[in-house]
């Protein structure tokens, strides 16, 4: 792989558009029922990634905020959580709870003393199953299937791309020349991820305040289970079996923005994600692919592989999960939720009423 904080940004966010990957990538996925545990929070990685400054971690809010005696008139004002987009789904006796995650996060995201929303707490203690998009064990050895699918044992991504996308992305990397020896032996799709992974960690995103590890942390059900919606295999695969022309036009829309645009895309993301508008985050995405990319044609084909397939494979095991009167609560990228093809509408086409929480 890469270099080893590239490739742990990358592993942990590879299962839906974050970004941060616009994301194709990933979600941090650690469980507390009898897997790993999430890691400690990352010092800033600038030895991992040569060259590359990048900003402190920004510091966890408090759990009260002091105005003068520390009080209002109704009492002490608490730090609030992110509202998240939040779904329920019935049909029936049958109950789905939707959240729609982000792979990376600041700790002000998640304060301390109430990390996620009274509803979103409620519907993941009902719940005897919560599923994420891969399983924890597949997780733990997404690494390496990266590293074994992305990379090459000696510099390749020169021969696979045009000699104009080759020098835009030697022009980029011109003050980072480490980073620029490792993603030389990457294949093209992984060297976009790669890029766009730099451009996260720039912004001060840190993968350990994810949606998926910040809900394992507290989902605490002695009899629950964290299971899976796909396998490693199946999400490296969605990358993997893009054609050269479209791994190239993923590497192309990561390039057609300056560093600081796509950190500015990033955080309007992550604003939006706050906010909690599924709709709203998938029109925002759908504008920003169409402002990026080079080629409508690869870039709706893209789509469709890597968002769009995938959402009907979520839900289509999702439905297998849920059961009469055993809510199942299912964590995914933000992303795929919102828009006619997305999660939400593909769950109202099989008779569920979905409404926001």
């Amino acid at each position: 792989m890469p270099d080893t904080t590239a490739a742990r940004h990358i592993a942990r966010r590879f299962a839906g558009f974050i970004v941060v990957m616009a994301s194709c990538c990933s979600a941090p996925a650690f469980a507390l029922t009898g897997v790993a545990a999430p890691p400690t929070p990352s010092a800033a990685p600038s030895a991992s990634l040569p060259g590359l400054r990048v900003p402190s971690p920004r510091p966890a809010a408090p759990d009260i905020t002091d105005r003068s005696d520390g009080t209002t008139a109704s009492g002490p004002v608490r730090a609030q959580p992110a509202h998240m987009p939040f779904y329920v789904a019935t049909r029936g006796q049958t109950t789905i709870y939707v959240l729609g995650t982000l792979h990376v996060g600041y700790p002000d995201d998640y304060p301390a003393s109430m990390p996620f929303r009274k509803p979103i707490l409620g519907a993941l203690d009902a719940s005897p199953t919560l599923a994420l998009e891969i399983s924890p064990d597949d997780l733990l050895v997404s690494q390496d299937e990266v590293s074994k699918y992305g990379t090459c044992r000696v510099p390749c991504l020169q021969r696979a791309l045009p000699d104009a996308l080759w020098k835009r992305l030697e022009a980029r990397l011109r003050n980072n020349p480490a980073m620029f020896a490792d993603i030389s032996r990457s294949r093209p799709w992984l060297a976009s991820m790669l890029v766009e992974t730099v451009d996260t960690i720039k912004a001060g995103f840190q993968t350990e305040y994810g949606s998926e590890t910040q809900l394992q942390n507290v989902y605490l059900r002695p009899r629950g289970r964290v299971v899976g919606l796909e396998t490693i295999s199946e999400q490296i695969s969605a990358f993997t079996r893009l054609t050269q022309a479209q791994q190239r036009e993923m590497l192309a829309q990561d390039l057609a923005q300056t560093p600081a645009e796509n950190v500015a895309d990033v955080k309007e993301l992550h604003r939006l994600w706050r906010i909690g508008d599924a709709d709203a985050l998938k029109a925002w995405d759908d504008a920003k692919t169409e402002k990026i990319a080079r080629s409508k044609a690869l870039a709706a084909q893209i789509d469709n592989r890597v968002v769009y397939d995938r959402n009907y494979r979520f839900v289509a095991r999702t439905v297998l999960l849920a059961a009469p009167n055993k809510p199942i609560f299912v964590a995914i990228g933000a992303l795929h939720l919102g828009g006619k093809r997305g999660v939400l509408e593909l769950l109202r086409r099989r008779g569920f009423v979905v409404e926001p929480a």
